[in-house]
C-alpha cells in the first residue's frame, strides 16, 4: 500500500478516510468516556437494567501521526450518538463470590456533520446504526469493610459484532465490517465512606475487514491494530444522592495495521482526555451520570470535546 493512501474512518472511536498525505484512523468505535464513576459494580443488584447513553462529539482537528492538523481547508468532525444498553444480571452463581450476567448494546449515529472545506469531496460520512456489542460479564460480590463496601470488580468478554451501516465508498462509518473482541476488567474502590476511584481497562483485538474503504485501492482487506484503552474516574458524596468527581479516559494502539498481511507503519492511534462529570442518584434504581472531556495529545485520530449524559434504571 502507498504511503499517500489513507484514512479509514470511524465514529465514537471515528475512523476517517481521506487522500491526503497522512496515516491511519483504523480503529472502531470503543468506549472512551461513556462509563466512569462507580463502574465496578451494579447498583442494585440481580434483574434487568436499561442504560440509555446521548453523547456529543465535536472536533476541530484531524490529525496525522506527529499530531499536526491534516491538510485540507478545514477538518470539522462533529456528531450525535444514541447507545441503548440492556443488562441482566442473573441469580447463577459463579464460584462462591461473582455472578454470571450478559450485556447487549447498540448504537446509534442519530446527526454526523463533516466539513473539509471542499463540499466533502475529501471527506465522505454517513449515520446510522453502529455495530452491535455483546458481553457475558462476571459480577464479584463487594468485599466489605466496617463502615461498608470497600472494593467491587467486574470483568466481561464484550464481542463487537459486525452489523452496522458500513459504505466502503465513505470515509466514516457508524460500522466497522469487522468483527472485534474488547474484553474489559472494571473495578470501584472506596478510599472512604464516600469517595471513591474506578477505572475500566479494556484490550481490543480486531480481525479482517474483508471490503477496505476506497482508499486502500485493490486491497483485498485491511486488519486494523491491537489497542489497550481505559476509562478513569474519582468522585466524592457531597450529598447522598449527589457525587462530584472528575472522570477520564486513554487509548493507545500498540499493534501496526496490516493490509494485505503487510504491516504499515506510521498509523498507530492515541488521545487521552479529562474532564469534570457528577451523578445524581434519585433511588436505588435510577441514577443519571453526565460527563465532560476534553481530549490532548491525539495522533491518527480526531481531537476534540466529548460530552456524555447516562441514565442507568434498574427494573
Amino acid at each position: 500500500m502507498k504511503n499517500n493512501v489513507i484514512k479509514k474512518g470511524f465514529l465514537a472511536g471515528t475512523v476517517v478516510l481521506a487522500s491526503v498525505s497522512a496515516y491511519a484512523y483504523d480503529l472502531p468505535t470503543v468506549n472512551l468516556g461513556l462509563t466512569s464513576f462507580m463502574d465496578g459494580g451494579l447498583p442494585a443488584g440481580p434483574g434487568w437494567y436499561s442504560q440509555t447513553y446521548l453523547q456529543n462529539y465535536d472536533a476541530s482537528k484531524l490529525v496525522d501521526n506527529n499530531g499536526n492538523t491534516l491538510g485540507l481547508p478545514k477538518t470539522d468532525l462533529s456528531y450525535q450518538a444514541i447507545i441503548e444498553q440492556v443488562s441482566y444480571m442473573s441469580n447463577i452463581r459463579v464460584g462462591q463470590h461473582a455472578g454470571l450476567g450478559l450485556n447487549f448494546l447498540l448504537p446509534f449515529v442519530s446527526k454526523m456533520d463533516m466539513d473539509d472545506g471542499l463540499n466533502n469531496a475529501a471527506i465522505k460520512a454517513q449515520g446510522g446504526f453502529g455495530d452491535l456489542m455483546i458481553g457475558p460479564f462476571i459480577q464479584f460480590d463487594p468485599v466489605m469493610g466496617a463502615a461498608g463496601p470497600k472494593f467491587v470488580q467486574r470483568i466481561e468478554f464484550q464481542v463487537n459484532l459486525p452489523t452496522g451501516e458500513y459504505d466502503r465508498n465513505k470515509d466514516i462509518n457508524p460500522g466497522n465490517n469487522a468483527v472485534s473482541l474488547d474484553p474489559y476488567w472494571a473495578a470501584t474502590y472506596w478510599l472512604n465512606p464516600k469517595w471513591t476511584a474506578s477505572t475500566r481497562i479494556h484490550y481490543l483485538y480486531n480481525f479482517k475487514n474483508n471490503e477496505p474503504g476506497y482508499a486502500f485501492g485493490a486491497a483485498d482487506d485491511i486488519q486494523a491494530g491491537q489497542a489497550i484503552h481505559a476509562n478513569f474516574a474519582t468522585d466524592y458524596a457531597v450529598t447522598p444522592q449527589l457525587r462530584l468527581g472528575i472522570n477520564g479516559y486513554w487509548l493507545k494502539q500498540v499493534t501496526d495495521t496490516e493490509v494485505d498481511g503487510e504491516k504499515v507503519k506510521g498509523r498507530r492511534e492515541q488521545v487521552w482526555a479529562i474532564g469534570p462529570g457528577a451523578m445524581y442518584s434519585f433511588s436505588k434504581n435510577d441514577h443519571l451520570v453526565a460527563n465532560a472531556y476534553f481530549e490532548q495529545d491525539a495522533k491518527n485520530r480526531p481531537e476534540g470535546t466529548r460530552v456524555s449524559f447516562r441514565y442507568i434504571h434498574h427494573f
